[in-house]
């Protein structure tokens, strides 16, 4: 018989139970020094550890391909905790313009602890090696980037970082493990912002890093002093989201794509970022490094002018106004108004936004009911002007 509580005749429930326990009670002085020494998986205190969220952490592992994995309180607590597990005054960190504009306010944190940082465009990723430096300790990128869904050689970057003995770390939320997964392209970690994909339902928020097992002892030492250890209850909707997070990312990407494809055709849409077609100066590279299609998310430029683009998101009736990504309902809208009011005016254009790019997360919906809302809201835009046809782009 089972001496587990949780367990008590050994029959296993089928959810894992949520533990608020805050501190645990040692049944000896051996067990509490197996604990703290690491060498089993027990809990003294939720700050460490939770029964939990530790259960999910090694089902994220094991999605990406790692051999642990470490969940925090959201994306950008899990990459502050990687900046500051890893660098150090004098160090240099390279990022793209193209990551999650909230990494500005927190570059402004870096630099005043003494971290000399680089900005470049995704279309300096072939010739990095210009920027890296001898003290250069860690490349951060994301592919497909966020909003214009931009896509990086992972193999290529890390065949460039490990010239200087540099960190390199890709965030995967875009792409997530079921079309991508960089650890086996050469990355050294994996972030995500688990609100997203994985948990999928617009009701957490939670960070997850996957890497090594000496990168989780190292992360887990930060995250014991910061206190961003997850709580239990997000924990178990987090793992909720990753029992339907296959079926969801399959249909997501399927209406992506769908979409992606329409949208290239209309005579409203100037621009259409997604890797998956063949026209996105990304197409070769994702073909090469994700599976199972290109993600869920897609950005356009509607019409000529902001106003233009607010038109069409206002008249949308399936498809909801409202930021974040990667969950149940397909959302709408315009970075340089939402995600990117973290950064100055002048740059948030600077890698190719503009005022009227739309990002678009698809959800589960039928496909049909998002096209024509789609369709149906663009045919009430009147535009001056009219594009022609689909040109080919440059990454700025």
């Amino acid at each position: 018989m089972s001496a587990d509580p949780l367990t008590p005749y050994g029959n296993k429930p089928m959810v894992t139970p949520i533990v608020n326990a805050v501190n645990y009670q040692y049944c000896s002085f051996d067990v509490l020094r197996q604990i703290t020494d690491g060498q089993i998986d027990g809990y003294t205190y939720h700050r460490d550890d939770n029964p939990t969220v530790r259960a999910v952490e090694k089902k994220i592992a094991a999605m990406e391909g790692a051999e642990d994995c470490i969940l925090c309180t959201s994306g950008m607590a899990a990459c502050i905790m990687v900046y500051l597990t890893y660098l150090s005054a004098g160090d240099h960190l390279i990022l793209f313009h193209d990551i999650y504009g909230a990494h500005y306010k927190l570059s402004l944190i870096l630099e005043r602890l003494g971290i000399d940082i680089t900005w470049i465009h995704v279309s300096q990723a072939p010739v990095i090696q210009n920027f890296i430096k001898p003290n250069t300790r860690m490349i951060f990128c994301e592919t497909p980037s966020n909003p214009l869904c931009k896509i990086i050689d992972i193999r290529a970057l890390k065949n460039e970082a490990k010239m200087v003995g540099a960190l390199l770390v890709v965030d995967n939320t875009f792409a997530t493990p079921y079309h991508q997964k960089p650890l086996s392209l050469g990355a050294d970690i994996v972030v995500h912002s688990a609100t997203k994909a994985l948990g999928g339902h617009n009701d957490l928020m939670a960070g997850a890093i996957a890497g090594s097992r000496t990168e989780y002892d190292r992360l887990w030492f930060t995250r014991q002093a910061m206190g961003t250890t997850l709580d239990a209850y997000s924990g178990s909707l987090l793992e909720r989201g990753l029992k339907t997070f296959d079926i969801r990312a399959e249909k997501m990407a399927s209406n992506a794509m769908a979409i992606a494809e329409y949208l290239s055709q209309h005579s409203k849409i100037s621009r259409v970022y997604y890797p998956g077609l063949m026209i996105d100066q990304g197409n070769s590279v994702a073909l090469r490094q994700m599976e199972n299609g290109f993600g869920g998310v897609l950005a356009f430029d509607v019409g000529n002018t902001q106003e233009d683009a607010k038109k069409f998101i206002s008249e949308l009736k399936s498809i909801f106004h409202a930021v974040s990504l990667g969950s149940t309902e397909s959302l709408v809208c315009i970075p340089y108004l939402t995600t990117l009011l973290y950064m100055p005016e002048e740059r948030r254009i600077v890698f190719g936004v503009r005022e009227n790019t739309v990002r678009l997360s698809a959800g589960i919906e039928k496909t049909d009911l998002l096209i024509n809302d789609i369709e149906q809201s663009l045919n009430k835009l009147m535009i001056t002007e009219e594009k022609k046809t689909l040109q080919p782009f440059e990454y700025a």
